[in-house]
């Protein structure tokens, strides 16, 4: 429990901190502690398969994929289709957010301390896989003049997502594993 007791939580920003377990070419291991209301941003995973167990707790996740595969210009919104709106509790099964679908850009809040384990397929580089974040806008038609809300029960609802910089209120601090070793 002394994961979710760091120093943000002190200055009033819920904390979130995480400890890297294993990393090679081909994958990372990494564990998430999420305070109670702790948020991490929406933020992408590029050309990565992330398989995510919440193993602890209750976490709310939004997450979408995009519209069209084509980028518009650079800083651009661009339209997003929503895949999950809601709220895991542990014991749940895995997630699976692949390169492409399965609502690779995503949000977590945490409604109780929570932990979360991902194993992501390539891991991050800074070279060519490093995340973006975003910030939905809240635009109440497309610009072809259609509803956002294309159909109220959930899958088809559209949002226009804006990459922007790191949040300023964005803190995430490294906790040095002390587990078992994981040897090649």
């Amino acid at each position: 429990m002394q994961f979710f007791k760091s120093k943000s939580v002190e200055k009033g920003t819920p904390s979130v901190a995480y400890t890297p377990i294993y990393q090679c070419d081909e994958f990372s291991l990494c564990i998430f502690f999420l305070a109670a209301n702790a948020v991490i941003p929406l933020h992408n995973h590029p050309g990565m398969t992330v398989f995510s167990k919440l193993l602890l707790g209750d976490l709310h996740i939004k997450s979408y994929d995009w519209v069209d595969s084509m980028p518009p210009p650079e800083s651009q919104p661009r339209l997003a289709r929503l895949k999950v709106d809601s709220v895991l509790k542990a014991p749940c099964k895995t997630s699976v957010l692949y390169p492409t679908t399965g609502g690779n850009i995503h949000e977590f809040k945490a409604v109780t301390p929570c932990a979360v384990l991902d194993v992501l397929g390539p891991p991050y580089s800074k070279d060519d896989r490093d995340c973006s974040y975003y910030k939905e806008l809240q635009h109440s038609a497309l610009s072809n003049g259609e509803s956002s809300r294309v159909n109220e029960g959930g899958s088809d609802y559209l949002r226009w997502l804006k990459e922007i910089e790191v949040p300023q209120d964005s803190h995430m601090e490294r906790i040095d594993y002390w587990g078992p070793q994981i040897v090649d």
